[in-house]
């Protein structure tokens, strides 16, 4: 979905594909020309790939999807467990939680429509198709690649490279956590831009009392539905008091 600019930078955004990721997430989505899904490297135990936060009465609380895996899979190759029927738990957690929320009816039924669309085998399918139809919902036309279907090779900073690279792109738009372990000087000497996100988080009306960051973007999609969308298009945004 979507379409490159040809007068201009291509920026490309490369990240694995969570699970019902946070707004930050979909932050640099719609900051990327290209935002590629990085399902082929290894897949993490615990991680943001098969759960998230939510939030209760009772403060912030882990959705998880049940997975079977084997250590060294790819996240491509995660396959969930469906001897557990952790779809209609995780729609039961969602009514119980934000049926209070002003567009609970119509996220719920959109979540129910994709957790429901079929019988869902991989980890990764799952998640991209939920990411995908999100941004669809908050009509942020992007480009989607899977990591997978390019066929690159290569491991940390060299893989990032080479898949802006296989894409002409000019600009790697990394998350704050790249500084951690990526390799500048790899980017300068490919001639690729290297720039990190700037999304500040910003402070919505949420249900349950005080505020608490960082959660899926479920939650400010319960609570604003598509004026969501707002916090991802300005980025000097950083608190609003009543929306």
């Amino acid at each position: 979905m979507g379409s490159i600019r040809k007068d201009e930078e291509i920026i490309i955004g490369i990240h694995q594909p969570n699970f019902l990721p946070w707004l930050g997430y979909f932050y640099k989505i719609t900051k990327s020309d290209i935002f590629v899904l990085l399902d082929n490297v290894q897949y993490t135990k615990n991680s943001f790939i098969n759960r998230n936060k939510i939030k209760t009465s009772q403060g912030d609380h882990w959705l998880t999807v049940p997975v079977s895996f084997k250590f060294g899979d790819l996240i491509k190759d995660v396959t969930i467990d469906n001897n557990i029927d952790w779809r209609k738990k995780h729609l039961k957690t969602f009514e119980l939680n934000y049926k209070k929320a002003p567009h609970f009816d119509e996220i719920y039924n959109f979540l129910e429509r994709v957790y429901y669309k079929k019988e869902w085998i991989f980890l990764a399918d799952f998640n991209i198709e939920l990411i995908v139809e999100i941004c669809c919902f908050l009509d942020m036309n992007k480009k989607f690649i899977k990591a997978s279907s390019l066929n690159i090779l290569g491991k940390s900073t060299d893989l990032l490279i080479n898949i802006v690279k296989n894409l002409n792109g000019d600009i790697y738009l990394s998350g704050k956590g790249g500084q951690q372990y990526q390799d500048e000087s790899k980017f300068n000497k490919e001639n690729i831009k290297l720039i990190y996100s700037d999304f500040k988080h910003p402070v919505y009306r949420q249900l349950w009392g005080e505020f608490i960051e960082n959660l899926s973007i479920i939650d400010i999609l319960f609570n604003l539905g598509k004026e969501s969308k707002i916090f991802l298009t300005k980025v000097d945004v950083t608190r609003v008091e009543d929306v």
